[in-house]
């Protein structure tokens, strides 16, 4: 089976997110810069089969579209004329605020904890693991 990959794209930095073979479990992949990120998934799918692309949807609680939509449209448009699997939208809301939470019930340090290249990367792994559960309850009905 192949992997599903996650992308929590960012104005600097973006972070991505796997699936295991068996699509059980996310985890974090990378947190790189944006500018490089389409490279970076590129290569990856090179080494690895990837058959679904998830890019967390900006939403803001009214239900509206945030301004980082303008910057991640032309990036899912770009992505998808370069791959040839499907490359969907999920919404993102909360992932920020949840990856704070679950750093600082990790127990690291202070300054662990404001790594945000690490926020990217958890945020990406909250989408990817949301969007799995929520096939899964979608396909159990």
């Amino acid at each position: 089976m192949a992997r599903i990959l996650a992308v929590d794209y960012g104005k600097r930095r973006t972070g991505l997110a796997v699936t295991d073979e068996l699509q059980l479990i996310a985890g974090g992949l990378a947190t790189v810069e944006t500018t490089t990120v389409i490279q970076y998934i590129l290569d990856y799918m090179k080494r690895e089969p990837v058959e679904l692309i998830v890019v967390g949807l900006p939403k803001q609680m009214n239900n509206q579209l945030s301004e980082n939509m303008l910057r991640i449209e032309p990036f899912v448009n770009r992505l998808r004329k370069l791959v040839d699997v499907p490359v969907e939208y999920y919404d993102e809301r909360f992932t920020s605020v949840l990856a704070h939470q679950a750093i600082l019930q990790s127990g690291i340090g202070k300054m662990a904890r404001r790594n945000k290249e690490l926020v990217d990367e958890i945020s990406a792994t909250i989408i990817l693991q949301s969007f799995m559960e929520s096939r899964r309850m979608r396909n159990s009905r």
